[in-house]
């Protein structure tokens, strides 16, 4: 793909989001619609997917900017359910459909249908937690979709290799992936931690918020190919960054807070109407490749369906047997109901990990233009079949989510804390003696006072310092009491990390609009 194609395919799929956006329809799925549809246009340049630009300058930044907008206490709370999704139901699915494929394509040997299986395993959460949030399913559903779809392209990319080397007769057994993986994942964890600890350690200590974000946007890329570079997985080396710096973002600079949510949302509408356009855009390059009969458009099929039943196959085991083998599960966890495992059961869309991964097979691997084939129509097919039905499962299901009665009540309760925190530190100021005239100072009290009560009503240098720079200054000093109150809330689990972030964004909002050059 060359520049101008480039730059005609980002502009355009640009173009397409913001018409779905203003339309208020699902822009991943519009864009995949309008690639299929700009791909039968005669003379138009060949937009091929080229796997190490998807892999290693699209996937790293998408990952990591889904990680630092996660809940660490959230996923953690969620860690078995989510490794039985991102573990076991990744190496279930690359069984069955690998299964499935071999039964319905003969000539693809056991390996190579074991690499089909291993290329459409990993979903991609991206259509589905957008349509998750438009219409409010619980928490802990969405938690679950983003956690699975944060750590499995590291177990599917790892069973590829695997099924890569077995198909082409290189020494590698099912055991020697378990080492790998293990081994992997573990250099991956500890990899991605010590970079997240080193650049906020660094991010600390430049006091200059373009310089942090310009650091901070360094790290997907770094950690990745330095992960990889050391045999470590890269995906969960950028995961685990991602995830450590988010959770420690509340403690940075309110100035580098609001630039790095401006620019990493920025890049996730980039990155993400480039990937999903691309997508319908390869029907062309597929199709040329294959030759496309009624019998591998029939087998094409089957392994659609394979890959969608699997997924429902694993949920309910999945969700239940835990619960009655471990009474610590029953105890700790609230017994999930039928309709959110249905709602996790339609919500595995494929995405485009499966085409990077499908194009970068070897050119000699056996049955490589079949395997590639289908895992277009299994990318496609769950993109439009699911991704235009789930809302509709979902209202049909009445799967909504009730935390926000209680958001609000625990915001109310922390947020009177922290006023009287904000006006306790302004007494004390006073009583140490500053010079700040009493109307600002009985100002602050009462902007304090709202605050406190706005939460309940929702369920140059100078030798004196200007009455206007003295309330700015004073009530930074309040804010930053009121921001260290809900992180101590956040920390010791009163609250929510969205309810954390919410109030965050407003006292930055404030304090920036107090600013002045």
């Amino acid at each position: 793909m060359h520049g101008p194609e480039l730059l005609l395919l980002l502009v355009g799929a640009l173009l397409v989001t913001a018409a779905a956006k203003r339309l208020g329809w699902s822009a991943p799925l519009v864009l995949v619609a309008a690639g299929l549809a700009v791909s039968f246009i005669p003379g138009l340049p060949e937009f091929a997917l080229e796997p190490e630009l998807i892999l290693v300058l699209v996937l790293p930044p998408l990952l990591y900017s889904a990680a630092l907008d996660s809940s660490y206490h959230n996923i953690r709370a969620n860690l078995r359910p989510i490794g039985l999704l991102a573990v076991g139901l990744v190496i279930a699915t690359t069984i069955g459909v690998g299964w499935v494929a071999h039964l319905v394509l003969p000539e693809l040997s056991v390996p190579a249908a074991l690499v089909l299986g291993a290329v459409v395993a990993p979903p991609d959460a991206v259509a589905a937690v957008a349509i998750g949030r438009r219409l409010n399913l619980p928490r802990r559903t969405m938690t679950l979709l983003t956690g699975e779809s944060l750590i499995n392209d590291a177990t599917a990319l790892t069973v590829y290799k695997v099924a890569v080397a077995a198909t082409l007769g290189v020494t590698a057994t099912w055991v020697d992936g378990l080492r790998t993986f293990v081994i992997g994942a573990g250099g991956g964890v500890a990899i991605g931690l010590t970079i997240g600890m080193g650049v906020r350690w660094i991010r600390t200590r430049l006091d200059d918020g373009v310089m942090e974000s310009a650091l901070g946007m360094l790290v997907p890329f770094g950690a990745y190919l330095f992960a990889e570079e050391l045999g470590s997985s890269g995906v969960l080396a950028v995961v685990v960054a991602g995830l450590y710096i988010g959770h420690y973002a509340p403690r940075s600079s309110y100035y580098t807070r609001l630039q790095d949510t401006a620019v990493w949302r920025s890049v996730d509408v980039l990155l993400e109407s480039f990937v999903f356009a691309l997508i319908g855009l390869q029907l062309k390059t597929t199709v040329a490749d294959v030759d496309v009969t009624t019998g591998l458009v029939v087998a094409a099929a089957w392994i659609l369906a394979a890959t969608i039943l699997v997924r429902f196959v694993w949920m309910y085991p999945a969700a239940y047997i835990p619960r009655f083998l471990s009474k610590r599960v029953r105890t700790r966890e609230k017994a999930p109901g039928w309709r959110g495992i249905t709602v996790l059961s339609w919500a595995g869309m494929r995405g485009v990990v499966s085409l990077a991964a499908a194009s970068a097979l070897p050119l000699d691997l056996p049955g490589r233009d079949v395997i590639v084939f289908c895992a277009f129509v299994v990318t496609v097919g769950t993109l439009l079949l699911q991704g235009l039905t789930l809302p509709w499962v979902i209202r049909k299901l009445g799967v909504r989510g009730d935390e926000e009665r209680a958001d609000a009540l625990a915001e109310a309760q922390v947020q009177h804390a922290a006023a009287q925190a904000a006006v306790h530190r302004l007494d004390e100021l006073v009583d140490e003696g500053d010079r700040t005239p009493d109307h600002v100072v009985e100002r602050l009290r009462v902007l304090a006072e709202h605050r406190g009560n706005a939460a309940w009503e929702r369920l140059g240098r100078q030798e004196e310092e200007s009455p206007a720079a003295s309330y700015r200054r004073l009530r930074r000093t309040m804010l930053e009491a009121e921001r260290e109150v809900f992180i101590e809330a956040r920390d010791s689990g009163r609250i929510d990390d969205e309810v954390l972030f919410r109030v965050l964004r407003e006292l930055d909002l404030e304090e920036a609009a107090m600013s002045r050059e």
